[in-house]
């Protein structure tokens, strides 16, 4: 007598479970309920053509619906039937509106702090700088001194500290102004531009410039001519634009018309 092949309990398991779910032909049929059921979700989004239907798992099969709203073309609405045991009617379970593979999704979500650009900060709006910025370091405010029992000497230090562009709890550190620099250079303050290359001359010898304080002023200073497209802006030393100082306008005498009545030139002599 030949053998019978017998499975264990555990291979039966892993038989059952990768084996395709049967589709229940009562929760397949149910498409108008499904569709009801979408379009009381969808609402504005609006419900197209049945697609198909998927079996989920015993007796419970998934429905889906075409979306045509513009937005969500490629998207589809996702309607979840089950029907109990031995019943003769399926039920709604869940509806949810899926992308598929073409569909055009959100980018992945980046921090705030990550997507603040330049320019960004508007009135109204705050942005907190991080306690460990490398761009800043403690700056000098006289610290337990200031409250020293010679005020005197210590407001006319502090005014000093004041005029030297000190006096705040946090300052540029050198890699702050390295950034600064590198960043202004490579912008319209540098000398990289249409407006700089057909200039008649750099700013560092322009009577306009106002040059910077510290480290940085060795390299900029502020445009301070109100026709330059560069008034009130950080510019470089080899910057230049079309309001130079150098260029000056030719004066030119004040020419008279003719008089109306010649009453100087003589025609003839009245001594002859």
């Amino acid at each position: 007598m030949t053998p019978v092949a017998t499975r264990t309990p555990a291979a039966r398991s892993a038989a059952s479970k990768s084996a395709k779910p049967k589709l229940d032909a009562v929760a397949a049929a149910a498409i108008e309920v499904a569709r009801v059921a979408a379009e009381e979700e969808a609402g504005d989004f609006g419900v197209g053509e049945h697609l198909g239907v998927v079996a989920d798992g015993e007796r419970v099969v998934t429905h889906l619906f075409e979306c045509t709203h513009a937005a969500y073309r490629t998207w589809r609405w996702a309607v979840t039937v089950v029907r109990a045991s031995r019943a003769r009617v399926a039920t709604v379970n869940e509806v949810v509106l899926l992308p598929t593979a073409d569909s055009h999704r959100a980018p992945a979500w980046v921090p705030w702090g990550d997507r603040i650009l330049a320019g960004d900060v508007v009135p109204g709006m705050l942005l907190p700088t991080p306690d460990n910025d490398p761009r800043l370091e403690p700056g000098f405010t006289g610290g337990e001194q200031a409250a020293d029992a010679d005020p005197v000497e210590w407001s006319i230090t502090r005014s000093v500290v004041a005029e030297l562009g000190l006096g705040r709890e946090r300052v540029l550190t050198s890699f702050g102004r390295d950034l600064a620099a590198e960043r202004w250079l490579s912008g319209d303050a540098g000398a990289d531009n249409q407006l700089s290359r057909q200039a008649p001359a750099e700013c560092v010898s322009c009577g306009y410039l106002v040059r910077l304080q510290g480290g940085l002023g060795t390299m900029f200073g502020v445009c301070t001519n109100e026709f330059s497209p560069s008034d009130a802006h950080v510019v470089s030393m080899d910057h230049g634009c079309g309001g130079h100082s150098s260029v000056v306008a030719e004066e030119r005498g004040v020419e008279l018309p003719l008089p109306m009545f010649d009453t100087v030139t003589i025609d003839q002599s009245l001594f002859d």
